[in-house]
């Protein structure tokens, strides 16, 4: 079929324009100068336009749609591609160019002036930014011209047919069953050695510390590399491009440590995905929610589990002799489970972690239907935080102003943090059936974990819906009751 060729040539062109944008996004996130984004956001602004007109040709829609039409014809994989592309190609084709560059151009400058509010507890210097971005989402979602409500729309971005039902269901189940569980621990407090949570940990030591985090998790520095940013973050083009970055905490380098092993599992599924998907609209992770999923899984079931510390424990006190002196492996699994209201949603421990999402889905609804604006937001953020978890911030940059996603206009994405620690409880369960993951660690056999992901999730790229990848790797649909149980044994067993 002709079309085929013309859509594969089409979709490799797409993405040459794709890989330089991104080039230039992780640029900006990293190491450019100051005063080089208005000059950045032009430049943009022109291949963005360029990207969209290739995006909303003509001829790619017409391609698109013939295909569409022959479906049943096509092999599994380039089926699921065309349904990707007719998903997209319907929504974009609906937006003004000239809205959609100044979008992009938006986007290039609104970070930058998050970072400086957060920096200077500014709120008010960034809420011009924040409602246009709003104001955007709401618009664009109108020309989509979808029978779907509109936050829907920007849940199914990130997750694949996930909805607020859904969600709602999903965090309802939390609710019940995990939230008076959280308040029973958090009552309980007994003595530990845990004061070196608070020493001062020297910046250049966490670095040496994370780089040999990168050799035991198996990162591959051939096909990446280690910056610092304000907000941790991975950035990918292809399997042999996955970079991530690390913010230090001189003052808690707990977060930095878990920080790097969170944005080790994003980089390894993207290490992962199967090269022949390079010029395939099938490359990358399946959703945000699979995605987190590996992310958590590193951080948590490897990172804070007391098999990791029972073998990694005496590299970190080489890095630290003064401040761990007296600690041992056992100190350092209790700290690094420790349950405390936070403020900071990136310091959160496991167990509280999932109502700092619930707060973030819960505003987002608001922001998106209009029942809140953003003048009342944070206020609407600190009661929220009293409520879930009795704490309330003193400053924007520990409160509303903390996270970097608004800035980036990722509305719906919040929510897919909590879906996807559930995910990896879900596939936890299903890897134990297979061998013994504890044993596995202690032996320092983190390359079993990391072959069994690789087969079973990593290599798919999004071959797979979420839902059709977590049935296939697990044996079932999705189940937040594994993630409910896995969070009450561990933390019953740890609080006694």
């Amino acid at each position: 079929m002709e079309e085929i060729k013309t859509f594969r040539n089409m979709v490799k062109k797409q993405k040459s324009y794709a890989y330089f944008l991104q080039l230039t996004g992780w640029d900006s996130h990293t190491e450019a100068p100051e005063e080089s984004f208005k000059r950045r956001a032009e430049m943009v602004g022109r291949l963005s336009g360029d990207l969209f007109e290739m995006e909303t040709s003509e001829e790619y829609a017409s391609v698109v749609n013939h295909l569409y039409e022959h479906i049943g014809e096509l092999d599994d994989e380039l089926a699921r591609e065309i349904r990707l592309a007719k998903k997209d190609l319907d929504k974009i084709i609906t937006i003004p160019k000239d809205e959609y560059v100044e979008y992009n151009k938006l986007m290039q400058r609104a970070q930058k002036i998050w970072e400086k509010a957060k920096a200077d507890d500014d709120y008010e210097s960034f809420r011009p930014v924040l409602e246009k971005i709003i104001d955007y989402k709401k618009r664009f979602i109108a020309y989509y011209g979808s029978e779907k409500l509109p936050y829907d729309v920007l849940l199914d971005e990130y997750e694949e047919d996930m909805t607020m039902k859904d969600y709602d269901a999903f965090f309802d189940a939390l609710k019940k069953d995990l939230v008076p569980f959280v308040k029973e621990i958090l009552k309980k407090q007994p003595k530990r050695n845990d004061a070196f949570r608070k020493a001062t940990y020297p910046a250049d030591k966490q670095k040496d510390f994370v780089r040999y985090l990168m050799k035991v998790l198996d990162y591959d520095l051939n096909r990446g590399l280690l910056k610092e940013s304000v907000h941790p973050f991975t950035w990918n083009t292809s399997p042999d491009d996955v970079r991530f970055t690390v913010r230090y905490h001189e003052d808690y380098m707990f977060a930095s440590v878990f920080a790097a092993i969170h944005e080790l599992g994003h980089a390894t599924y993207e290490q992962g995905v199967d090269r022949r998907f390079d010029d395939t609209l099938l490359s990358s992770g399946a959703s945000m929610g699979i995605h987190e999923s590996q992310s958590r899984f590193y951080e948590n079931m490897i990172g804070r589990s007391r098999a990791f510390w029972a073998i990694h424990f005496s590299e970190l006190k080489k890095c630290f002799p003064e401040q761990l002196k007296g600690v041992d492996e056992n100190d350092m699994y209790q700290a690094a489970n420790k349950v405390e209201a936070s403020l900071i949603r990136i310091e959160a421990d496991e167990l509280t972690y999932p109502l700092h999402i619930m707060l973030r889905y819960e505003l987002e609804k608001k922001l998106i239907t209009g029942a809140l604006d953003t003048k009342a937001l944070p206020m609407a953020w600190n009661k929220l935080m009293k409520e879930y978890l009795n704490v309330t911030p003193e400053s924007y940059s520990e409160g509303v102003l903390q996270d970097v996603h608004w800035s980036g206009g990722m509305f719906g994405y919040f929510p897919t943090y909590a879906l996807g620690t559930a995910y990896a409880a879900q596939i936890y369960h299903a890897m134990q059936k297979d061998f013994d993951i504890d044993q596995a660690i202690k032996d320092n056999r983190l390359a079993d974990v990391k072959v069994w992901l690789n087969d079973r999730i990593h290599r798919h790229g999004k071959r797979l819906s979420p839902k059709a990848l977590l049935k296939k790797v697990t044996g079932e649909d999705f189940n937040p009751d594994y993630y409910i149980n896995y969070l009450k044994e561990k933390y019953s067993e740890l609080y006694e």
